[in-house]
């Protein structure tokens, strides 16, 4: 059996973002059409050590695979990554092993590749200002991909620790410098961050809200993606009454796994029925998308285990064109 073996450089040369952003729409549209098993993911909680291990299976299509990932918060004082994670994709006509790769990075890419699906479809399309809250291992990706799909010329920066996010608006710059042509920086304020942001994301562990909505501006497009446990909350409540398309990745990921959605749903503040639908219905277009430039949207998004296949099977699929990886033999 041959595994080939893929890591994050290999990755980086056979995969673009805008490839990314097709392909997580691509995965979403088969999630909502009903052509994929994807299993709510199994969480673990690792107390001794304040992580969890999560086990993400599933069958896109005919794309088979399983992720395993951890969060383990400590991790960023050990110099190392809070978000550790190994992608095993299989072949789908024996079920033997065919890749191992670099599930972080993985998880980063097809990570801020969904939030760059939604913001394509759904931002304004002059979008020029973004607010990005939280400077973790998936903030850069959440960056690229919004660079990517809107002409972006103001990136705000916000975290609650201020070094930390100037140390990573200074980095953002030197990456991005040559590719865009955007002007990236920090601000010490959410109040700061939102006003008048066309595009915001929220990627934090944050059990409360990281901003009040009264400051955002009208047509604003909000990705909310760090909430992916109840107990954990990065969007004002009130913010779901107020828009006019909330979206998911998946249904029920979201109204299971995120207090974002699931504390204004226990409170009423929302019915199931203020919910759009999925992503990837409005990728098929069988739902609505913004019809006005004064529309409040919102994506919210947990993770599925069918954006690491579908993306793992094109990075995969390129590795093997290109000659990419390791090759083991067992």
């Amino acid at each position: 059996m041959e595994i080939r073996v893929l890591n994050e450089a290999d990755i980086q040369e056979v995969m673009t973002m805008k490839e990314a952003i097709q392909a997580d729409k691509e995965a979403l549209k088969l999630y909502s059409e009903g052509e994929t098993e994807i299993p709510l993911r199994t969480n673990i909680d690792v107390e001794e050590f304040e992580g969890q291990n999560l086990y993400m299976p599933g069958l896109a299509g005919s794309a088979a695979g399983i992720k395993i990932a951890s969060v383990y918060p400590n991790n960023i004082r050990k110099g190392i990554s809070s978000v550790p994670a190994t992608m095993i994709m299989l072949n789908e006509e024996t079920g033997e092993v065919s890749a191992l790769m670099d599930g972080t990075y993985l998880t980063r890419l097809r990570t801020g590749a969904v939030s760059g699906a939604a913001t394509d479809l759904l931002a304004c399309k002059n979008a020029s200002v973004f607010a990005l809250f939280g400077t973790g291992g998936q903030a850069q990706h959440q960056l690229e991909a919004i660079l990517t799909v809107r002409p972006i010329k103001e990136v705000r920066v916000f975290d609650i620790d201020q070094e930390r996010a100037s140390a990573f608006a200074h980095q953002m710059i030197d990456l991005f410098a040559e590719k865009f042509e955007v002007e990236i920086k920090t601000v010490a304020s959410s109040k700061e961050a939102i006003s008048g942001a066309d595009v915001i994301t929220t990627v934090t562990t944050s059990t409360k809200p990281v901003f009040d909505s009264k400051d955002l501006k009208p047509g604003v497009h909000i990705n909310g993606v760090g909430s992916y446990t109840p107990d954990m909350q990065e969007l004002p409540e009130e913010i779901f009454a107020q828009a006019s398309k909330i979206y998911l990745d998946t249904k029920d990921g979201v109204l299971n796994e995120s207090g974002d959605l699931i504390n204004p749903l226990k409170k009423g503040i929302i019915q199931k029925e203020s919910i759009t639908g999925e992503l990837g219905q409005l990728v098929a277009e069988k739902t609505p998308g913004r019809q006005t430039d004064d529309e409040i949207t919102i994506f919210k998004t947990t993770g599925s285990a069918v954006l690491d296949i579908v993306v793992g099977k094109a990075i995969y699929e390129k590795a093997l064109e290109l000659n990419k990886g390791q090759v083991i033999e067992l």
